[in-house]
């Protein structure tokens, strides 16, 4: 098999163009890897004190917890083996430090502790984490020069690294050859491919892999169908997503909340909202708790089409069931009052969010914007200047929402000077912002100020 991992890894050479000169900047080369080889004992003498308790239980407060354990227990002797070590890397992964672990790899490495299939794939990942997958083959040549025999954790590594930096010409070229090469993809390699095609847009394809998973003896699971219906409820196929969706369950593989977010998605995006209802009753049913996401999809395609009190009673129920609204929710909710010009409750709903301390941009714009478009356009000034007062920076969309009511309010002087400070405050406005500017100045018979205004337009380009 050994030979096998050096075929592929050659042909994975017609797809992967090393870079590693430029990448010589970000990270040292790892050319002092495999210098050494002298295996630390199996069998250690178990220390008693709590920073080599916390390394071997690797369990860790934060990451200087972390490396004050791993300082300390490499002073003992025996050493800990390569499989406590490859614990500990796990916990620091677990925490993100992927530049933590390929610095500690050297040090492992210069007290004489070998690699092993586990600790170099750790090793690949941490590279592949890091969008230099350069690196990571690296290690797979070291990896076979050695004599080392890689597994299928192995190349999944390197297939999901391949997936992050949008390489997927590449991942399934180098899965192709991993199963020519004698290796048995398992459910997690399937998953990793199946989700890069789906997001890359090529569902097809991610659907004939599917299809073929049986008969080279790995099944999906519920993780590969979630892939494959949120990418059909995205594209608007929704029968097809259905139709997955019953083939999953005559396989007796259990939906979980992600399939059923992904699938009301998709049906309150055709306004299906009676369907997605049923779905959530069925949830219910599988004894299946709903999720703040699912809560948040619900209430917000409930209020975009008006049944605010639907939404409400929704909200209530969901509140029961232990799952607590986010500001999400809440901003969802009032921009269905807002709608349906129910401002007071939109004003008491930002009122109890403001003194929960909840209440971020998009619930200010929310509410400018409800206030201009029912034509209270004091109460948005008024709300305006609040926000200016505390920590909610204004962003694009709430100077272009409340300009663009000041000039529907015939306030056109009160919306070039907020315009004016829009731009002091280095805001950039956006074409919808310079359009409401022009359109107002046309309508006003100011045609050369309009005329300057675009001259500069075309200079911010």
């Amino acid at each position: 098999m050994i030979m096998s991992a050096r075929r592929i890894f050659t042909s994975a050479g017609r797809f992967f163009h090393f870079q590693l000169q430029t990448e010589m900047g970000i990270i040292q080369f790892p050319s002092l890897l495999f210098t050494n080889y002298f295996h630390s004992s199996t069998s250690m003498h178990v220390p008693e004190d709590a920073k080599s308790q916390r390394f071997l239980r690797s369990k860790f407060k934060d990451v200087d917890d972390a490396l004050a354990s791993f300082n300390h227990i490499i002073l003992m002797r025996p050493l800990p083996s390569i499989a406590q070590f490859c614990r500990f890397l796990s916990a620091l992964v677990g925490m993100k430090q992927y530049h933590t672990v390929i610095s500690l790899c050297r040090t492992i490495e210069s007290l004489g502790i070998s690699h092993s299939v586990y600790s170099l794939s750790i090793l690949i990942n941490c590279f592949c984490r890091l969008h230099l997958v350069n690196f990571g083959f690296s290690i797979m040549g070291k990896f076979i020069k050695f004599g080392l025999e890689p597994n299928t954790v192995t190349f999944t590594t390197l297939i999901n690294g391949l997936c992050i930096d949008g390489k997927i010409n590449g991942a399934v070229d180098l899965f192709n050859d991993m199963v020519s090469g004698g290796y048995q993809p398992n459910v997690h390699t399937y998953n990793v491919i199946v989700n890069a095609l789906c997001k890359s847009g090529k569902t097809n394809v991610a659907i004939k892999l599917l299809k073929g998973m049986g008969e080279r003896g790995c099944e999906p699971d519920v993780v590969t169908y979630n892939a494959i219906m949120d990418a059909l409820c995205k594209d608007k196929l929704i029968i097809e997503a259905l139709n997955l969706f019953s083939q999953m369950r005559n396989k007796c593989i259990s939906p979980s909340v992600i399939t059923y977010n992904c699938l009301i998605q998709g049906i309150c995006n055709l306004g299906k909202w009676n369907q997605a209802l049923a779905l959530l009753k069925e949830m219910a049913g599988q004894n299946i708790s709903p999720s703040i996401f699912t809560l948040n999809i619900l209430i917000d395609n409930l209020c975009k089409e008006g049944l605010v009190s639907k939404a409400q009673a929704i909200m209530k129920i969901m509140i029961q069931k232990g799952v607590k609204p986010d500001v999400v929710t809440y901003n969802s909710l009032m921009d269905g009052f807002c709608l349906c010009n129910q401002m007071d409750e939109a004003t008491k709903l930002f009122d109890q969010m403001v003194s929960g301390g909840i209440a971020n941009v998009c619930s200010y714009n929310i509410l400018i914007n409800g206030y201009c478009k029912s034509r209270k356009i004091d109460e948005a000034t008024k709300l305006f200047d609040e926000m200016l007062k505390t920590s909610v920076v204004p962003n694009t969309v709430t100077y272009t929402t409340f300009i663009k009511g000041l000039w529907e309010a015939g306030r056109p002087g009160n919306a070039l000077e907020v315009f004016k400070s829009m731009c002091s405050y280095g805001q950039q406005p956006n074409v919808i912002t310079f359009s409401t500017i022009l359109n107002g100045l046309c309508k006003q018979g100011n045609l050369d100020e309009a005329l300057t205004l675009f001259k500069a337009m075309e200079k911010v380009g």
